[in-house]
């Protein structure tokens, strides 16, 4: 009777540990997801052969984005972050790829680090891009530090669809740092105090992101300051409203020509409709 008791008693046991085994790995892994990400891939944008910028632009675009990336990243480090950067050196590195680095990375947040350019030397101020709403937390926080340290001004939070935010699985952001093509920003970026700054804004937005809420929300981070959910311009309706415009005006014009050219035989034919395509 003994024996057979302690047969069971043993039985039992071995049942209680393979079942309450994997029970305890799921929770480790929902422990680990609910912690947040502690990897961050930086992307410094542009590199190699492809510069940035407009043609004729004195400042290359890839040397101080990179430059900034490598500043974020010590900055990062030192705060105990896990860092990947998409590029460390001046090569060119395939939008594909940088998006399949940080797709790598499921526990991971996404930095892209750019600068603006325009033909109109007066255009200027911060921006901060994002796409998926789950990497609106992201950019409310890293615009909310970057445009509140810098003197130019804050030309908001925008939704867009750009390559690297849209096919990355992971919150994921493009902040443009200034415009070098605008003499005042373009000076401030190529001083090293300044890089250095605006490394450190963009890690204050990466600590604060978790604190992002509502702008009636009492939440506070390190510094007693509150960071809002930022309201945003949505550039991809209007890059379909755009386009749907576009479209309209080219078969107006085709319309026009057609019934102008009647006798003007197949050519004109032709024409029109290779412009209504």
């Amino acid at each position: 009777m003994r024996t057979n008791r302690y047969r069971l008693r043993f039985l039992v046991a071995r049942l209680l540990i393979a079942f309450l085994g994997p029970l305890s790995t799921a929770q480790a892994k929902r422990a680990s997801a609910d912690s947040g990400a502690t990897t961050v891939v930086i992307d410094a944008g542009h590199g190699g052969y492809d510069r940035g910028g407009i043609p004729g632009q004195r400042v290359a675009e890839k040397e101080m984005t990179l430059d900034v990336a490598q500043r974020l990243k010590n900055v990062l480090a030192a705060n105990g972050y896990r860092v990947v950067m998409t590029r460390d050196s001046d090569v060119f590195v395939p939008l594909g790829t940088r998006v399949a680095i940080a797709n790598s990375y499921p526990n991971a947040i996404f930095v892209s680090v750019h600068f603006n350019s325009a033909k109109r030397s007066g255009a200027g101020g911060i921006e901060t891009y994002f796409y998926s709403r789950d990497s609106l937390p992201l950019a409310s926080a890293i615009h909310y530090f970057v445009a509140g340290g810098a003197p130019s001004s804050n030309r908001n939070v925008r939704r867009r669809g750009y390559f690297v935010l849209r096919k990355t699985s992971v919150p994921a952001v493009l902040v443009e740092c200034g415009f070098l093509t605008n003499p005042t920003e373009a000076a401030l970026a190529q001083t090293a105090s300044y890089r250095q700054k605006l490394a450190e804004e963009i890690a204050a937005g990466v600590r604060g992101r978790n604190s992002v809420a509502s702008a009636r929300s009492s939440t506070r981070v390190a510094t007693n300051e509150s960071i809002p959910l930022q309201s945003y311009i949505d550039q991809t309706k209007v890059s379909k409203s755009e386009r749907r415009k576009s479209k309209r005006s080219h078969k107006k014009s085709a319309r026009r020509k057609k019934s102008s050219s009647k006798s003007g035989g197949s050519e004109a034919k032709t024409s029109s409709k290779n412009q209504e395509g």
